[in-house]
């Protein structure tokens, strides 16, 4: 999941034409730069879970670049538009996937811009939106025990039958 706010945290997004020209943008490089799974468009910041196809850094490139880009020559902004940078998260599993489907979904229900996630129409949880489905290959909530990491098999060799005690390895999901 990516984050990324606007300069200065300027309410751009409320209004309608910079909205549309974000998703227009967000479904423009779907498929190619990555799978769009979810997204919320505040008035000040937006969310998006995706699956990158490139770099995680390209991805958002394509996201904020074009966006810029195409405000710049159809909206007629000729200052910045976004933050430098942006925070991510890797998704570990499908509960952590589950997690930031319902956070993306109810942000702007707890900021009060609507009074659930399917009124609001930059979220992908308004009616008519086209998403990839959740990435493939996400370890399911019930293998994981705490922390999400598995015991290691006993190293086996003809000088010691055991492995220290508590060692394990740490298993990575696929990035969503």
């Amino acid at each position: 999941m990516i984050t990324s706010a606007t300069w200065e945290r300027r309410g751009h997004f409320r209004n309608e034409r910079w909205a549309q020209l974000f998703i227009d943008t967000l479904y423009h490089y779907r498929g190619t730069a990555y799978l769009l799974h979810e997204f919320v468009i505040m008035p000040n910041h937006v969310h998006v879970l995706l699956t990158s196809k490139t770099s995680l850094e390209k991805a958002v490139q394509f996201i904020k670049g074009g966006f810029s880009f195409r405000a710049k020559k159809e909206l007629g902004w000729n200052w910045d538009v976004w933050q430098k940078g942006f925070s991510d998260h890797r998704i570990r599993d499908a509960r952590d996937y589950v997690e930031h489907v319902a956070y993306i979904r109810q942000n702007p229900v707890r900021a009060r811009l609507c009074a659930s996630p399917e009124e609001f129409p930059y979220s992908s949880a308004y009616a008519g939106f086209s998403l990839d489905p959740a990435p493939q290959g996400l370890k399911p909530e019930s293998l994981h025990g705490s922390g999400g990491a598995a015991e290691a098999a006993p190293f086996q060799n003809s000088a010691s039958s055991t492995m220290p005690e508590g060692a394990r390895f740490q298993s990575r999901a696929k990035t969503a």
